[in-house]
């Protein structure tokens, strides 16, 4: 049998789409959540000097979509043919493209740099993501199905509701805006119920550890 062991810091942010992978296949792994504290003696041994790692069998892989994306094939949720995994590629590729547009927000929110909290929402994520939901959106309503990609759950389904969960008021992120954003986009609110009601993703969701992101 292999072993999964996938380390990350004791958070969900780039860690937690490999972990809901992992729960969705039903795949037993070792979640392996590491203090900061312990953080600089780790460093030195991980493939680029950052989390997350996962280890297969004792061989690391670093680069949390690189990780996603061979767990996503291992358990079948990378699209169902070459054209459906390149269009999977795009969106999480595209994904990476509105997080690095919104980093000096989310830095500020997460508590790792100083600024104008409610500035940096109006000037900087804000159009930021009514830019991208509107990409996602095309994508769901092209697909027909309740998924960004074809007629089958894949993993950026796990990414983009995940994320979308994240920015709902109730979910205690911090993360959490006011509803009426999420509102202009009824098919991806729909979606993130969706895909979180999928036993196994909703069984991880309940279960896991409360964490601010």
């Amino acid at each position: 049998m292999v072993h999964y062991k996938l380390s990350y810091f004791p958070i969900r942010w780039a860690g937690e789409v490999p972990r809901q992978i992992l729960a969705y296949a039903g795949q037993k792994f070792e979640d392996n959540r590491i203090q900061q504290a312990d953080w600089p003696e780790l460093k030195p041994s991980t493939p680029f000097g950052q989390l997350p790692v996962l280890e297969v069998d004792g061989r690391p892989l670093g680069q949390s979509h690189a990780i996603s994306r061979y767990l996503a094939r291992q358990f079948g949720i990378n699209g169902r043919c070459p054209w459906e995994e390149a269009q999977v590629n795009a969106i999480a590729d595209q994904f990476k493209d509105y997080l690095s547009d919104i980093r000096p927000y989310n830095l500020v929110k997460m508590g790792f740099a100083q600024g104008d909290a409610d500035q940096l929402y109006t000037e900087t994520f804000l159009p930021n993501f009514k830019k991208h939901y509107q990409f996602f959106t095309r994508f769901l309503k092209a697909s027909g199905a309740g998924f960004l990609i074809g007629d089958s759950l894949t993993w950026v389904d796990i990414l983009i509701a995940q994320h979308t969960s994240d920015l709902l008021s109730d979910s205690g992120s911090v993360f959490a805006t006011k509803d009426s954003i999420i509102d202009e986009f009824p098919e991806l609110k729909a979606h993130q119920k969706k895909i979180h009601a999928i036993p196994n993703l909703k069984k991880w969701i309940e279960t896991r550890p409360v964490t601010p992101f």
